[in-house]
């Protein structure tokens, strides 16, 4: 491995932080392998985007090549909140062992659960699952006020989730995020304030989120919903690697004042560093 660059400190797999959860959208078995023979390395989870794992017809073959990668899966919220409307719980979880899955996700972006009944699921499914459970609306309209978002995360926390997702959907415009894929750097102080940022999961499909996020929380902050094709391209951006971060993570400033001195000595190695989170 190439290592003659210092780069900021990274958490290696198994992570308990600095997660990277992918989105597979339906991508066949040969783009599975080629994306971890290229990344295997920087991912955590993948998700069956929303109802897709459902419909995948080699999914058996997926999940087991994701495995032997060290990589967990899980299905799409939304495939849950369906089966919950349809009585059909006990099934869903019927077919998360016969799959051999470990992990699962909790949402609530469509359906309507109270905080009470949310935990009542939370419990049932960490009794034999890893439990991620999402907070937020995929609905734009519809806006949470911050105190009503802390209460839930702390609320499926408290019922054994492993770590809570904070909802952007795969287009990155709502839930943290404005319409336009601005940040809701308020929402996101509020909730770090209450709740310790190494057990939420930001969903940050776009790279100018993703910049945002380890500018604010580091490297190893927490990141979902990353489009499959841009693995890579989000490592580069939690190191240093890419222009978005660079300055952030790296004393650059310093070295560019530095360069008025010509006697001065160039900075090197750890003291080039500004943080490594």
């Amino acid at each position: 491995m190439r290592s003659f660059l210092s780069l900021p400190g990274r958490s290696t797999k198994p992570r308990e932080e600095g997660l990277t959860h992918v989105l597979d959208k339906g991508l066949g078995l040969r783009q599975v392998e080629d994306m971890l023979a290229t990344a295997s390395s920087y991912i955590d989870i993948v998700k069956f985007g929303w109802g897709t794992g459902y419909l995948t017809q080699n999914i058996e073959a997926k999940i087991e090549a994701y495995r032997e990668a060290g990589i967990a899966t899980c299905f799409g919220g939304t495939l849950l909140e369906l089966a919950i409307i349809q009585g059909r719980f006990d099934e869903y979880r019927r077919l998360l062992r016969r799959l051999n899955m470990t992990h699962v996700e909790l949402s609530t972006g469509i359906i309507e659960l109270t905080i009470e009944e949310r935990q009542k699921y939370v419990r049932a499914l960490a009794r034999d699952f890893v439990v991620f459970s999402e907070v937020g609306s995929k609905d734009a309209q519809h806006i949470i006020p911050p105190y009503r978002w802390v209460e839930q995360v702390e609320a499926d926390l408290a019922a054994g989730s492993w770590r809570v997702i904070c909802e952007a959907r795969e287009s990155g415009t709502v839930g943290i995020y404005h319409s336009n894929g601005e940040v809701k750097a308020g929402l996101i102080e509020e909730i770090v304030a209450r709740v310790d940022v190494s057990r939420l999961l930001f969903e940050a499909p776009q790279k100018a989120q993703q910049a945002w996020l380890v500018q604010k929380f580091g490297p190893n902050v927490n990141l979902g919903n990353i489009p499959s094709s841009d693995v890579i391209a989000l490592e580069t951006v939690r190191v240093g690697l890419r222009a978005d971060t660079m300055a952030d993570l790296f004393d650059v400033a310093s070295w560019n004042a530095r360069r008025a001195d010509p006697a001065a000595t160039p900075l090197t190695g750890a003291n080039a560093h500004r943080r490594s989170r």
